[in-house]
């Protein structure tokens, strides 16, 4: 019966660390300005759409396309459909903030993302990002669900 309290108290704790870790890689969820990758559309004005599925296949994870090229100062509205038989999430950031928040997501691999620039989605579900592409650059886009990246799910953003 100890032992079965013990596991539940962990359990308590394991979610309420995770329940504070909600808010996204580096600034995720936080994002009423600007950062390095630009910042958060307005699902008012226009904007580029492209559309990004996620899923496995053949033994690896993958987005579809992994490649996307973008006009500094361009709106785009990510459409994402989970193709896929798990969850799989895009974090839309720079490479050095995804890798950091990955090594977050092994602590907590619960931890969900409905951020501007973040979205976790389940098997045959759709959802979207609208970010303004305000600086040139080279951006990440991963799905920092453990061990997806790392089997593929990765994909760059190149902005000119």
């Amino acid at each position: 019966m100890i032992k079965f309290a013990s596991l539940k108290l962990a359990g308590l704790a394991l979610a309420l660390s995770a329940g504070a870790a909600l808010a996204g890689p580096g600034a995720a969820g936080h994002h009423d300005g600007e950062v390095a990758y630009g910042k958060p559309g307005d699902p008012k004005k226009p904007a580029r759409l492209v559309q990004i599925s996620m899923g496995e296949r053949d033994g690896k994870m993958q987005f579809i396309p992994d490649r996307i090229e973008i006009r500094r100062g361009e709106q785009v509205k990510f459409q994402l459909r989970n193709n896929g038989e798990l969850d799989h999430e895009l974090v839309l950031a720079t490479l050095e903030e995804n890798l950091k928040h990955a090594i977050e997501m092994q602590k907590n691999p619960d931890m969900e993302h409905d951020d501007p620039n973040a979205k976790r989605l389940a098997p045959k579900k759709t959802g979207e990002i609208v970010w303004a592409f305000t600086k040139a650059g080279e951006f990440d886009f991963s799905c920092l669900i453990p061990g997806h990246r790392e089997a593929g799910m990765t994909g760059k953003v190149i902005v000119k």
